[in-house]
């Protein structure tokens, strides 16, 4: 579910709103908590404040998060399939060395007869048997068996393709947070600074209302203005403090592992990317993408594999031995060699059920693919649509902010020569807050827009810090 701290109605305008629901809406699985929100905790907290710089906390979630540590196990998984389905290609070979003491009962084997004048025993035995035999087979031809085998080999590359989107998602993830953290801070060092200027207005505001210049009404205003700022200041601190816990949580720090950040990712303009060599890249590396496709001929081959449970095979078994009695001094080779050419007739309804079931999946994969192409389509547009915009907000709240710290500097000259109340003050002291914010949540949306873009490219975990301006 949504974790409280991707929404701030407080601090963050609307369009910052909607940048942190996308967030979450790429790295939130469809139930429960993600796992690449998660990690594998590493090692012991030094007990001292770590730094921290982007490409660490890169190559720390790539080696410690959650959804990077499943989605490996899951190749694993993968090839471990497809050694199995190689297993039915290869030979199996064996070999068994024996000795025994027998004693034979005539009787029990049926051999109950008399020839007149001539004595003969009713047990044998006991004598030694020794035994030596290796034994060979191998089906020596199966379509299916090969067409199976390569099916795997395709849902092998598919798995390694996750894998790498895994990766790209990993790195995605980290970013949003560690950018996340950066605008904390930055809303803390803005939100310090409003203090300081509400401390100033209220100090000034006593002093004139001790010499009768001002109103009690106008230090009142002063009072509740710095009350006002500084519940913000503990309130972004607090927030501040949250999202350094779930930046160590998606990258693997250890428990209780103080850190500071120390990279700042400033406001730079993307290299010149047209929206077409974008989608072009992106249909090329994106990494689901080909994996996709791989799934879409794995499930071809499945189901010419199932087709060709009604072809022949061919198939072999040889034993060959050593055997004598009482022991190898008098022993014999033996040898067994059989060739079976084994022609299915009949198998009832098995086969047709199989291939539908293939069928289903085949185009399942199809459609997958198919609505893939479509939303690497919409996500790189997306990611081009939030720069261009993001990138325009960001030089608007930087005018914005200019024009408040005037009007704020205007509004104190008026209040200190007795033109105007503080009431003037105060409101420019918000509208100052106010643009500081939204520049805050402007370049957050603007760096979120190229690392996302990156990852829609499928090239996050090799151009994120590039992208970013980070070295």
């Amino acid at each position: 579910m949504l974790r409280s701290h991707f929404i701030r109605p407080l601090n963050y305008p609307l369009p910052a709103l909607l940048a942190l629901v996308l967030v979450f809406a790429r790295i939130a699985g469809a139930q429960g908590q993600s796992p690449f929100l998660g990690s594998v905790p590493s090692g012991q907290p030094t007990g001292t404040t770590i730094d921290l710089s982007l490409k660490q906390a890169f190559d720390l979630a790539l080696k410690y998060n959650l959804g990077a540590v499943e989605s490996s196990q899951d190749t694993r998984a993968a090839h471990a399939v497809r050694l199995t389905t190689l297993n039915a290609l290869l030979p199996n070979i064996s070999a068994r060395i024996a000795a025994s003491v027998q004693q034979v009962d005539f009787k029990t084997l049926g051999l109950n007869f008399k020839i007149p004048g001539v004595n003969i025993p009713i047990i044998a035995g006991p004598f030694g048997v020794g035994d030596a035999r290796a034994y060979y087979s191998q089906e020596l031809f199966s379509w299916s068996n090969i067409k199976n085998w390569k099916a795997s080999a395709e849902s092998e590359s598919a798995a390694q393709y996750t894998y790498k989107s895994d990766r790209d998602l990993v790195v995605f993830t980290t970013g949003s947070a560690y950018l996340l953290v950066i605008s904390d801070a930055a809303t803390v060092d803005s939100t310090s600074a409003q203090v300081q200027t509400a401390q100033t207005l209220y100090n000034n505001s006593v002093d004139q209302n001790k010499h009768g210049v001002i109103a009690s009404i106008d230090l009142l205003r002063a009072h509740v203005e710095l009350q006002t700022q500084q519940q913000r200041l503990i309130a972004a601190q607090n927030q501040l403090d949250i999202d350094k816990l779930t930046l160590g949580r998606v990258i693997g720090l250890p428990n209780g592992q103080e850190f500071r950040i120390t990279d700042s990712v400033p406001y730079a303009p993307l290299g010149e990317i047209t929206l077409e060599q974008a989608l072009q890249q992106a249909r090329t590396t994106r990494p689901d993408y080909l994996s996709a496709k791989a799934r879409v001929h794995a499930a071809e081959l499945a189901t010419k594999a199932v087709a060709a449970e009604n072809y022949p095979t061919l198939s072999t078994a040889t034993d060959f031995g050593d055997i004598g009695s009482p022991n190898f001094g008098t022993s014999h080779e033996t040898v067994d060699f059989s060739l079976s050419l084994n022609v299915p007739i009949f198998q009832g309804s098995r086969v047709r059920a199989d291939k539908l079931q293939a069928d289903a999946a085949l185009q399942q994969r199809k459609a997958e693919l198919a609505d893939l192409e479509g939303k690497i389509d919409d996500q790189v547009r997306t990611a081009f649509l939030n720069l261009k915009s993001s990138s325009e907000l960001v030089a608007v709240t930087k005018s914005n902010i200019d024009l408040a710290n005037q009007t704020l500097a205007q509004a104190q000259d008026r209040f200190k020569a007795g033109v105007a109340d503080n009431l003037e003050v105060v409101q420019a002291q918000e509208s100052v807050a106010s643009a500081n914010q939204s520049n805050i949540a402007s370049l957050y949306q603007f760096n979120l827009a190229k690392i996302s873009l990156a990852q829609a490219m499928g090239t996050a975990e090799q151009s994120a810090l590039q992208y970013l301006g980070v070295r």
